[in-house]
This record gives C-alpha cells, sequence and structure tokens, in this order.
C-alpha cells in the first residue's frame, strides 16, 4: 500500500468511530437551500471525479502490468506453483485480483468511507466499513471462480468462439444469482424482518395485486446500519420476488409517499422493464463479448504474445471488457432514463397524488445528497436516471388532473 493510502487508513481507524443513536437516519430539511445545494454539488462532483480517477488508473495498471512484462511474471510464479493449468490460472487470477485491490483501496477507501463521512452520510466504524468490504469479497469468490474456470474452460476448448459459450453460461448464472440473491445473499450483509407496519403492508399488497405481481412479502432491512440515506426495492425474480424497504426510508417517510415509491418501483413491472432490461442486458452482453474477443486476439500480438489462453495476456480482456462497458453505458442510461419516465407516470397514475410523489422525490434528494439538476453532458454520459428536475416538473405538469389531493 502507499503511503497515502496507509495514512488514510491510520486516519480512518483513529475518526472511525460508531454515530450517536441521536444522530443517525432522521430526516431534517436543509436550513439554507443555497448551501445544500452548493454540498450536493460538491459532493457529488468528487464522487464523479474519484469514480473516473478509479476508472483511470486500473486502466494504466493493467496497461503497466502487461506492457512491462510483470504479467509474464506473475504467470511464471502461477505455473511454477502448479502445473495444472486450471489450478495455475486461478492462482495468477488472485496475485492479480490482490494487486487490483491493493492499487484502488485508497480511492475506495477515499470515496467509500471518508467522503461519506464528511458529507454526514455514513453510520459505519471504519472497523465496520473493512468487515463489509471483506465480506463482500469473500462472498464474490465462491461466486466468481467457478465462472473464472468456464471462461478459462471455454478458451481452451472453443478457441475464438469463446465468447458465445461465455455468454450463455453467463446468462444462465445471472439469472439465478438473481433470484437466490434475495434469501441467500442479501441476509449476509442486511437483518430482513417482514414489515410489522399493517396499514402500510395492507396498502403494498393491495398496489402489487392490483398490478398482478405476486410477491413472497413485505420486509424492512437495518440499512441505517451503514448510511443515512434510503431506498426501496422489489427483488427476486419467480418465487423469491419480495418488497424490501430500508429503515431510513420507514422511519422518514409517510405511507403516501413510500407507496408512490414503491409504485413507481412496481411500474418497471407493469411496463415491462423488467424483461426488457434481461433482454437488452443479454444481447449486450452477447455483443460485448463478441467485440471483446476479437480486440483482444488482435492486441495480442502489438503487446508480444502468441496464443490467447497465454495466462500473461488475460488482463487485457479485462482491459478491452471495461473500455466497451465504457463507451456503451450512455446508451443503456438513454435507456434506462426513458424507463425511469415510464415508471414516474405509471406511479402517478396508479396512486393518484402526484404530490406524495413529488415530496417522496425530493426527500430522497435531499437525505441521499442527489444532484437535483446535473451538467446535461454529466447527465447523458453517467446518470441511468432522469436528474429530479426533470421528473419533479414533469409529475407537476400532472397536478391538475388530481385536484383533489391536497398538494
Amino acid at each position: 500500500m502507499s503511503a497515502a493510502g496507509f495514512s488514510m487508513v491510520k486516519w480512518a481507524e483513529e475518526t472511525g468511530r460508531p454515530v450517536p443513536p441521536e444522530e443517525r437516519a432522521t430526516y431534517r430539511r436543509p436550513e439554507s437551500s443555497t448551501d445544500h445545494r452548493s454540498r450536493v454539488k460538491a459532493y457529488n462532483r468528487t464522487k464523479l471525479a474519484v469514480s473516473l480517477l478509479g476508472a483511470v488508473l486500473l486502466f494504466a495498471f493493467v496497461l503497466v502490468v502487461v506492457a512491462s512484462g510483470l504479467s509474464r511474471s506473475i504467470a511464471s510464479l502461477a505455473s511454477t506453483a502448479s502445473y495444472d493449468k486450471y489450478v495455475a490460472f486461478l492462482i495468477f487470477a488472485a496475485i492479480f485480483g490482490f494487486m487490483e485491490i491493493v492499487v484502488s483501496l485508497p480511492l475506495k477507501l477515499y470515496s467509500g468511507f471518508y467522503l461519506e463521512h464528511t458529507y454526514n452520510l455514513s453510520n459505519q466504524t471504519f472497523h465496520r466499513w473493512l468487515w463489509e468490504q471483506t465480506k463482500a469479497l469473500l462472498v464474490g469468490i465462491p461466486l466468481g471462480v467457478p465462472i473464472l474456470l468456464v471462461f478459462f474452460y471455454c478458451l481452451e476448448e472453443f478457441g475464438n468462439a469463446w465468447w458465445l459459450p461465455v455468454a450463455i453460461v453467463m446468462f444462465i448464472f445471472t439469472t439465478l444469482l438473481v433470484r437466490i440473491a434475495p434469501k441467500l445473499i442479501f441476509p449476509l450483509f442486511y437483518k430482513f424482518t417482514r414489515l410489522e407496519k399493517e396499514t402500510l403492508k395492507e396498502r403494498i399488497n393491495r398496489l402489487c395485486a392490483e398490478a398482478g405481481f405476486h410477491i413472497e412479502g413485505v420486509f424492512s432491512f437495518n440499512m441505517s446500519k451503514n448510511t443515512k440515506k434510503a431506498n426501496a426495492a422489489f427483488t427476486g425474480l419467480g418465487k423469491t420476488k419480495r418488497v424490501i424497504l430500508g429503515d431510513t426510508l420507514l422511519e422518514s417517510f409517510s405511507e403516501d409517499e413510500i407507496e408512490t415509491v414503491l409504485a413507481h418501483e412496481l411500474g418497471h413491472y407493469c411496463r415491462g422493464h423488467i424483461w426488457k432490461g434481461i433482454l437488452i442486458s443479454t444481447v449486450v452482453t452477447f455483443v460485448g463479448l463478441f467485440i471483446t474477443s476479437r480486440l483482444y486476439v488482435v492486441s495480442l500480438s502489438f503487446f508480444g504474445f502468441e496464443h490467447a489462453d497465454d495466462l500473461a495476456a488475460l488482463p487485457l480482456l479485462g482491459l478491452w471488457l471495461g473500455l466497451f462497458g465504457f463507451v456503451t453505458s450512455p446508451i443503456m442510461n438513454l435507456i434506462s432514463r426513458k424507463h425511469e419516465y415510464e415508471a414516474d407516470q405509471y406511479a402517478i397514475t396508479k396512486s393518484g397524488n402526484p404530490s406524495a410523489f413529488i415530496d417522496a422525490l425530493k426527500k430522497l434528494a435531499e437525505m441521499n445528497l442527489a444532484d437535483s439538476a446535473p451538467h446535461p453532458v454529466v447527465e447523458f454520459l453517467f446518470h441511468s436516471h432522469p436528474s429530479i428536475e426533470k421528473r419533479i416538473r414533469r409529475a407537476e405538469s400532472e397536478r391538475g388532473k388530481y385536484a383533489a389531493i391536497p398538494a
């Protein structure tokens, strides 16, 4: 770790103390709207800058490791450690992954811990933050290792056509993961309990029943153990579908506001966004892996490699996949923003209460320090949701249709 990273860890250990109960997530309107806007802009600019810097840093890291010959040394070490090519591959992946973690740790610590505490958004101590990161890594390893082995097998057996079986396996794996995550993975990070507010539960169940959306249950989870932000979602597929509500949302939002938030999420289901999203993601995965496979082959000779299954060359695949994701991200975000508008319209129509929906948007933006009016270029490139201001303007135009609902 760099000296800067070590100093940051030491700072975090000294200042990452528990947040007193009275300081935890409760919604309060900002005292000064001007100060709040400046604070929000600064927070979001910093988050974006750190995110972009992290992407550039990892890109440069891969290039340096491959171009300098370091990847060849790592591959040689892995091959010496085991004559089994699959074991050697896993050793290589482990060493390379550890190096990536070390390179990215200072920025991750700054963005995920220091910045969140600076803007009073986090409830985590440093030790809890570190444990959550470690836990995510420990959960990710058994999920990622089979995928890595399947990828290497396909690379060995199918040559330049490896991308097709890998894409098929990725589709099956992702679908299965979405089904099992609510019961097997999410509980490793949060405690889920069935919602105790009977009136709210009845409203949510009625909302889902009217839409033909059958859920396993309505659950709250202890989101406040990590953050002061608020959120709610539908999770799972098939029989594992459930509604989950952050305790911060339950504490700070009225039942009318929560109903409109969930009606928005339900709108994604009723407008077919779930399956459209799966279809689009599947197509992008297939196309992305195909293009990546071709770029990978072309780039091999440039770096002095002869074989596609050369361990030392494999980091180039990650580089090309990252570039493909960066290029296609604005297109995916454009589609996502269209879906968000449609879900907003469904929420307003279904609840008949645009005022509650607008209040929920404002409250979510303030609690999460979301930039309500990002620069158009930033919104186009990086935002999967339309700006809060645009969404509010659309909702405001619906008020006249629901005059009976007090503003």
